[in-house]
Parts: structure tokens; sequence; C-alpha cells
């Protein structure tokens, strides 16, 4: 005796995918073609084409916590062998950046990342927060940690014994108080990136202890997974196994029609890499030479250019900015019958953009004597590098995270095999 089951449609989310670049999804008339040509599709059940008519039905719980979405590279190779131009890479990019902004809190700020009409808002709120914290809230905060170190260090204290014993005093004016300059810039910097930083963390593992709950709940549900319960500890060991194929992007290198879009994405994920150890060096040698020397003998930037650390920086800041110049032309480049640039795709590149052009102007207008405007570019730079850590988990940026956490959870699943 037949069944009935019943089907509930979510047409505000096709209209979302539609926006982000799906326009094309209801062109799909499921001939398969997209699933048999894409070189990194598993046997198993493969994609993209149940992501297809999920996407045209509009089922929503079918496709957030889906693990073959993450799986897709979006090569274009399937969107080009497509009789009908439906382009189903592109619906399973617009799939991908709806999982993000869905798993990612708060829902207000996700939401206004993704519109267009709040980008104003979005730049004028790290200038606000440098602004705000500069000129008010730094300064009161300054003043009263101002008297407190004044008083350890001039009491008869074991703790101002210490202190001088470790030479832990800034700058003293005539009459013996902390100066303001230099030590008030770095405590400043760091009062505003340090919770910026935490506040992606915090972000994305309360998002990533959903997606993978989730993602594992649905791969058993469907019989892409032989494990039932999940592991997290094994789950966390099968890291190791795909960082490298990841950092050579084996996957990507596979496709035919957007391979050449590999390069500029490896000279932007190394570059952001190259980036993070460097600014982790500069904060250890900074507070730790501060604590061993004194504030006068520290360590401080700009280091000189024949250290290896600077080289270290300026190899990334231009491999930063050939790569988000090669991923403008790649995309001006391209055909839309390959793969369709969306509002998402385009606020990240100018981002990354921003990021190399302001860091390496900031130096070079130094170097150059130009005080007034490295400071002026210097600031754009803080905004940006601010508006990276706290966008971050709202952006298609994200997608670094959760595909690899995809990845990794294939591999401990074994969905491949």
């Amino acid at each position: 005796m037949a069944q009935n089951y019943l089907v509930e449609s979510d047409i505000d989310f096709v209209k979302e995918l539609k926006e982000y670049g799906a326009d094309t999804l209801k062109k799909c008339y499921q001939c398969a073609t997209c699933s048999v040509v894409c070189p990194i599709s598993p046997d198993n059940r493969p994609f993209p084409r149940k992501e297809m008519i999920a996407a045209s039905w509009g089922l929503k719980d079918k496709l957030v916590s889906n693990v073959d979405i993450w799986l897709c590279h979006q090569c274009g190779d399937c969107s080009v062998k497509c009789p009908r131009g439906a382009r189903p890479g592109d619906v399973l990019g617009a799939v991908r950046l709806h999982a993000i902004a869905h798993y990612a809190r708060p829902k207000w700020l996700a939401k206004a990342v993704r519109d267009p009409k709040m980008l104003p808002w979005l730049i004028l709120f790290p200038a606000a927060v440098f602004l705000v914290m500069g000129l008010v809230v730094g300064p009161l905060v300054w003043k009263l940690v101002a008297p407190v170190l004044n008083l350890v260090i001039h009491s008869e204290t074991p703790l101002s014994q210490a202190v001088k014993l470790l030479d832990f005093t800034p700058d003293l004016d005539a009459h013996g108080r902390i100066a303001h300059g230099m030590f008030f810039s770095s405590w400043l910097v760091d009062m505003i990136f340090i919770p910026a930083a935490i506040w992606a963390v915090v972000v994305f593992v309360l998002a990533i202890r959903d997606f993978v709950t989730e993602m594992h709940a649905s791969s058993v549900r469907e019989g892409k997974v032989k494990i039932r319960e999940l592991n997290w500890v094994e789950l966390a060991k099968a890291l190791p196994r795909v960082i490298l194929p990841i950092l050579r992007h084996d996957k990507a290198k596979e496709c035919t029609e957007n391979k050449d879009r590999a390069t500029a994405h490896m000279m932007v994920l190394f570059a952001f890499i190259g980036l993070f150890v460097v600014t982790l060096i500069f904060l250890a040698v900074l507070w730790g030479s501060m604590l061993v020397l004194g504030y006068e003998h520290a360590w401080h930037s700009p280091y000189s250019q024949l250290n290896p650390v600077k080289w270290l920086a300026n190899v990334a800041g231009i491999a930063l900015l050939v790569g988000a110049l090669a991923m403008i032309k790649n995309r001006l480049s391209k055909d839309e019958s390959v793969a369709k640039s969306s509002y998402q795709d385009w606020f990240l590149i100018v981002l990354v953009l921003a990021l190399a052009v302001t860091g390496l102007g900031a130096q070079m207008t130094r170097l150059g004597g130009a005080a007034t405007l490295t400071y002026w570019t210097y600031f754009v730079h803080l905004m940006a590098v601010f508006a990276l850590f706290v966008y971050l988990p709202f952006t298609k940026l994200a997608h670094l995270v959760y595909r690899t956490v995809a990845l990794t959870y294939a591999e401990y699943a074994g969905r491949e095999n």
C-alpha cells in the first residue's frame, strides 16, 4: 500500500539561495550529469544531484547540516557540463553561505554581514570602536590603572620590589608618574583586539559544536556513514590527517574548470598563516621583553627591515596582496556559466585587499617619512583587522573552519569510503 509523505517547503529559503547566486536553481531537471562529472564526489550517495532537488524543494533542514555541501569545492565542472545551465556549484555555494549564517550567533549580526544595505554601518563600527576606546574609554580606564601602577612602583612592598627587580616600569615623567606615550598605545590596541579574537573563537566554538552534532545525525539518518555514536576525541584525532591535503589544495586541484583559482586561494591562505605567526611572535617578544628588560628597553615595533620576522611579514603581506588581486582577476575573467560572484564573495575579497594595501601602505609611508599619511593608513588597517576578527564567523571566509571540520568528519566517519 502506497504511503503519502508531506514535504514542507521553505519558500523564503529558496528566495535566499537565489539572492546568494543560485538564481538558476529551478532549471535543474535531475539528469544527474553534475554527479557524474564531479571528480571529487563520493560513490556512495554522490553530490550535487540530491542537494539540487532538496534546494529546489526548499528543504532547508536537510541541507544546512549536510556534510556534502562542504565536500564540494565549487570548481565549476558540474556547472559547465550542466545541459540546463542550472549551475549546481553556485547552488551549493549559496547553501554554504546560508549554513554559515544559520550556525553563527548572534543572528542579527549574521544578517547584517550578508545585507549590502548594512555595509556602511559595518565599516563605521570599527572606526567608532577605535575612536571611542582611544578618546573616551581608554583614557578613563588608564586613569584608573596608572595610579595603581604608580602606587605599586613607589611603595615599599614585596610586589613593588618584584616590579623593580624585573624593571617592569613604563616611562616616568618629571613627577615620577607613568607617561602616556607608546605604552598606552600598545595597551589600547591589545585591549581591543584580544577581546575581538576571543569573540571570534567563542562564536566558532559554539557554532561548530552544533554543526558537528547535526551533521553527524544527518549523515547517520541518510546512511552516509556507519559510525552511530559521535566520538569527539576520535574526531579530533582525524584532524592531522586532513591538514596537509587542505594546505596543498589536493581536492581543488582535481577539478578542471577552476583549477587556476587554487593558486590564488593558497597564496591568501599561507599569507594569513604567515601574518598570524608574525603577530604571535610580536606579542611574545613585546610582552616578554617588557617583563624581563623593562619598558624602556623592551623590543618595540617597528622591527628592522633586516629582521627575519620582518621578512616573513613582508613576504606574507605581498602574498596577500597578489592573492587578492588574482582572485579579483579570476572573478572578472570567468564566464558566469562557471561561477557567479555574489555580494559575499566581493565583501571578502575587498576586505582581504584592504588588509594587504593598508598594511603594506602604512609601512611604505612610514619609511618614506610621511607621518600623517602613515597614521591614517594604519588607522584604516586597524579597522580592517578588527572587521576581519569580528565579522569572520559570518563571512565566506568562515568556510575555512567549516570545511576543515567537515573534511575531518568525513575522514573520521569514512564518508568517502
